[in-house]
């Protein structure tokens, strides 16, 4: 596999239990291309789950397939499949018992790096994630907070440099403020590592935030729309798609835009509310509200005014 990213593809991947009626995940076929976050998302029963564990194998498929880079799980060495995915999920995992350096160098040494080697890169993944390569290397798991077990999780599975990351439900047992903050930080991270990634999430905010493309799943693991997050939340493909991803839709499609999306043709004035062009246009309509303005002037980086746009040029 190369070391980048992998083009995974389900074609047709179905799996049943059983004495089960409906299928867990019935004829699943989609594409995610090499270096995209695909997020699947759906209600209960959805087989979100399920799918992403058909593709390193924790589940067997009952038909169909599915390829990374072409090429089928099947035929890969299972231990060589699974060394070669990095997998993150909600309860993180950590090995109890281990400091937080020998949980991630695990696959590194199953790969049998050399042991320079792998301190070198607990620490490159230690500053990447945001912690500190010294002090927290020596740290055991419930010496953590759940923010940082779950950054310890994330560089565990960025160790081997895995073309393809799978994600469970990472940030769903953390608390509001700290999710967003890590959400922001994994946005990050891709934006520098480029993996191909799967997210399973119950949540479409986060949805909407983290995918390039989202798979929205029905009841019994049958495929509803896959497309980006613009598209769903303005062409919702059906009457269950457009209710699962809220009536509140046209709302959340403004914060896939920024300030700087618009061209302010105002000069600034004084007294008004001052934004960041990088202010997504939801939080901006949201300033305006609270403030009782109809206008708010957009500033560079540096907060260097660039012009005023209003609640009108907001809502489109």
């Amino acid at each position: 596999m190369p070391t980048q990213a992998a083009e995974l593809v389900f074609d047709e991947a179905t799996k049943r239990y059983p004495g089960r009626a409906d299928a867990a995940v019935d004829r699943l076929s989609l594409t995610v291309p090499a270096g995209e976050i695909c997020v699947l998302v759906g209600p209960s029963g959805g087989g979100k789950t399920t799918a992403l564990k058909l593709v390193n194998r924790l589940i067997p498929l009952t038909s169909g397939d599915i390829r990374v880079d072409g090429t089928s799980i099947l035929e890969h060495d299972l231990a060589e499949l699974r060394r070669s995915i990095g997998y993150v999920i909600q309860q993180v995992g950590l090995f109890p018992h281990m400091t937080v350096e020998a949980n991630i160098g695990t696959v590194p040494r199953l790969l049998g790096w050399p042991r320079a080697r792998i301190r070198e890169r607990v620490g490159e993944l230690l500053a990447l994630v945001g912690l500190d390569p010294e002090s927290d290397r020596r740290r055991f798991p419930s010496q953590l907070s759940g923010g940082q077990r779950q950054r310890v999780g994330l560089a565990r599975a960025l160790a081997a440099n895995p073309p393809l990351m799978l994600m469970d439900e990472p940030f769903g047992a953390i608390d509001p403020i700290v999710r967003s903050r890590l959400q922001d930080e994994f946005l990050r991270l891709q934006s520098e590592l480029r993996k191909t990634v799967v997210f399973v999430t119950h949540d479409v905010d986060e949805a909407i935030k983290l995918g390039d493309r989202i798979a929205i799943l029905r009841e019994g693991g049958r495929l509803a729309q896959y497309d980006t997050p613009e598209r769903i939340l303005r062409e919702p493909a059906d009457e269950f798609v457009a209710e699962f991803v809220g009536r509140d839709r046209a709302l959340k499609a403004l914060a896939l835009r920024t300030l700087g999306d618009l061209e302010p043709a105002r000069a600034a004035r004084d007294g008004l509310p001052r934004l960041p062009a990088s202010t997504s246009l939801r939080d901006a309509l949201a300033v305006l509200l609270a403030e009782r303005r109809d206008a708010l002037v957009v500033t560079d980086d540096g907060g260097a005014p660039l012009g005023v746009v209003t609640r009108e040029d907001i809502l489109g």
